[in-house]
């Protein structure tokens, strides 16, 4: 038997989205207290900030198949900027690796619910 899928939830999406950006921020403290050690973690924490960022007051969340066009179409983007990045390519791939990750909690509607610090 399978589960039946939960009806989409934009509260809860939008509730997730500003705790990831809230976690990354204080990821990319501190990483930053740390200095040169840290910097893939900086950079990997500013890509999920600056995913979370692009669609938290998006109105594409409030339907599962407008946000997942919305993420296709970033996903289609060839470059990224957000200043302060310590290696512009690592950001561009963890960008990228962060969209796909939140392209597959999009179609499947999982995940959301997880709004702990950790996860």
């Amino acid at each position: 038997m399978t589960a039946l899928q939960a009806d989409w939830n934009p509260a809860q999406v939008r509730l997730w989205l500003e705790r990831r950006i809230k976690a990354a921020r204080s990821d990319q403290d501190v990483a930053d207290r740390y200095g040169r050690d840290r910097e893939d973690e900086y950079d990997k924490a500013a890509a999920e900030e600056w995913v979370c960022d692009q669609f938290r007051r998006s109105d594409a969340v409030e339907d599962q198949a407008r946000l997942a066009d919305a993420i296709k179409a970033l996903v289609a983007k060839d470059d990224f900027y957000r200043p302060g990045v310590r290696s512009e390519q690592r950001f561009e791939r963890e960008v990228k690796t962060y969209l796909r990750k939140l392209a597959k909690m999009v179609k499947t509607n999982t995940g959301f619910g997880k709004t702990l610090r950790y996860q």
